[in-house]
């Protein structure tokens, strides 16, 4: 009857039973052999072992303590792998020298230097601002709480003696923010806009101070 469960025997149960560690597909292969069940489907199979419960024992996952199988085993290679194949000693083509130069997004230069990859464990080398490596190299870590300015207004201007440590809290008194655009401003006037404010923000730190 179609859809009907298939009947099996007393025996036919033990010998399932038995072979249950079996791969599923060699046990059923064995089975139908073995008992000339052509009707009975690896699916129908498989069914029947799972509502008996006759597990394989297998979960797919390696258990802890478990030995792979090509532990101290040499893969073999393809033949075909041998024109692509890394040479020992070779450098990838992919790789970017020290030293090379780019023009990021935000119009600065970025360059490829010696410092560990704070993002990237391990990586020695990193792209960075080359205006603040090169001052830096001149002057040390920018202070916490400190931002470079760029004195002339151009941002590919590296020179170290181009770019000061100025306040972050002092950026907004050189844009548009308070009706000044410093790096706009013919070069005569920035000097100028730059004293007022730091002028500025030296008084209201000043009246934030508590009084004593």
């Amino acid at each position: 009857m179609k859809g009907g469960r298939i009947p099996y025997s007393d025996e036919e149960l033990a010998w399932i039973e038995q072979h249950k560690r079996m791969i599923r597909r060699e046990s059923h292969a064995l089975f139908v052999e073995e008992f000339g069940r052509d009707d009975v489907s690896l699916t129908n199979y498989t069914s029947l072992c799972k509502r008996k419960g006759w597990h394989t024992g297998r979960t797919g996952r390696f258990e802890k303590g478990t030995v792979s199988w090509n532990k101290g085993k040499s893969m073999p290679a393809h033949p075909n792998s041998v024109a692509t194949r890394f040479k020992k000693g070779s450098t990838p083509p992919n790789i970017v020298p020290l030293w090379t130069e780019r023009l990021g997004k935000d119009g600065y230069i970025e360059m490829k230097v010696p410092r560990p990859n704070p993002w990237v464990p391990g990586q020695k080398t990193r792209f960075m601002h080359k205006h603040r490596y090169l001052w830096e190299e001149d002057n040390g870590p920018v202070p916490e709480g400190y931002a470079l300015k760029c004195l002339d207004g151009d941002k590919t201007n590296c020179d170290p003696k181009n770019w000061e440590a100025v306040p972050r809290s002092l950026l907004p008194r050189l844009n548009n923010q308070h009706g000044r655009n410093y790096d706009a401003a013919p070069n005569e006037v920035k000097p100028t806009l730059m004293a007022i404010a730091k002028v500025e923000q030296a008084i209201q730190e000043t009246r934030r101070k508590p009084e004593t």
